[in-house]
């Protein structure tokens, strides 16, 4: 009987491919999310942009009342959650920020030094 057996070579390999292919993977989910987000973007705007337009005109009150308002407010609300699971809430204060802000605050203390 003849064993087979992997060289060290290959099997470093396979493990770079099926690496690089995780990579891949997670990427085009990351990529296939930021464009869903994209595309609930526009059609928040389109269809507030329309929903607001119709309700001004057809509405005794005026265009600056509740109603008018009411489902940009709440569409808005669900789109926010859509962008920070999407980008997440390192958006605005990620860890770059952070380190950027503690060595701000390291500066500051070396000149309460001198």
């Amino acid at each position: 009987m003849e064993k087979y057996t992997v060289e060290p070579y290959e099997e470093q390999q396979d493990r770079r491919d099926y690496r690089e292919e995780e990579a891949y993977l997670r990427a085009k989910k990351k990529v296939d999310s930021i464009m869903g987000f994209y595309w609930h973007l526009a059609s928040y705007v389109i269809v507030n942009i329309f929903l607001i337009i119709v309700i001004s005109v057809n509405s005794d009150e005026g265009f600056f009342h509740f109603g008018t308002f009411a489902t940009a407010l709440f569409w808005g609300i669900g789109l926010l959650f859509h962008f920070l699971g999407v980008f997440g809430t390192d958006f605005l204060f990620g860890k770059h920020w952070e380190e950027k802000k503690i060595a701000e605050m390291m500066e500051k203390e070396r000149e309460n030094w001198e």
